[in-house]
């Protein structure tokens, strides 16, 4: 059985006829102690505030039976980890050539590639922020303000907490209607369309952190922690 935020995504599950529902991860509406076994991939990392990922993980053991198991995946603030870049890093190139084929000037697409400080319109507001950044020992910059910066895609993070651009892609007829468009510099009339950006919120970990924080709850315990291209990773077991 598998739950998600999106109704999108709840909905392809369905079309390929597997149990799903739409819900959120601090509220599962399933039953104390009815699960042997619980997954959580890629989703602790979009909580903003360190009460809220513990909040996220203590409900995914309340759902647990006694012995059961969790295993979870967050996005690893070392992307090079022993002397080894992780798989985001090294797409770096492939990505790159993609961008090439499907953008032939890059002045025509304001949007895809800024780095942290080209633009306020690439940057957001978190009141919570500075309360998350605690912990710099992984080498994190420290904040000065609250403004957030936006990650260079497929390059090493400078910041725990970062919003990463989305580059929405695809030929859906919901994508056409919202994608936006600009004149095509040159004073042509045209218009060149430009695939919508969505900025996504991030708290990337650092080494120990996740494991710190599941090992904080009483009702669990870390039976492994490891790191997995990119993203640091425990099984826990239910007591």
């Amino acid at each position: 059985v598998g739950c998600d935020r999106s109704k999108n995504l709840v909905d392809i599950c369905g079309e390929k006829h597997f149990q799903a529902f739409v819900c959120d991860a601090l509220s599962v509406p399933i039953r104390s102690g009815s699960c042997d076994a619980c997954i959580s991939i890629a989703v602790i990392h979009h909580f903003s505030t360190a009460e809220r990922r513990l909040a996220t993980i203590r409900e995914l053991a309340r759902l647990l039976r006694p012995g059961g198991t969790a295993l979870i995946y967050v996005w690893a603030m070392e992307q090079e980890y022993k002397n080894q870049k992780s798989k985001y890093l090294k797409e770096k190139n492939d990505s790159k050539k993609k961008d090439k084929e499907m953008n032939t000037d890059t002045a025509q697409r304001p949007f895809s590639d800024r780095g942290p400080d080209n633009s306020s319109q690439d940057s957001a507001w978190s009141d919570q922020l500075l309360n998350d950044l605690k912990d710099e020992s992984c080498g994190a910059k420290p904040v000065a303000d609250f403004r957030l910066p936006v990650h260079t895609n497929r390059t090493s993070f400078h910041s725990q907490d970062l919003l990463v651009p989305w580059h929405l892609k695809g030929g859906t007829k919901k994508k056409e209607e919202s994608v936006e468009t600009m004149s095509v510099p040159g004073g042509s009339k045209e218009l060149q369309e430009l695939s919508p950006v969505f900025h996504r919120y991030y708290h990337v970990f650092c080494e120990g952190e996740l494991e710190a924080v599941c090992s904080s709850l009483d009702c669990v315990r870390v039976r492994k922690s490891y790191y997995d291209q990119g993203n640091w990773c425990v099984i826990l077991e239910k007591l």
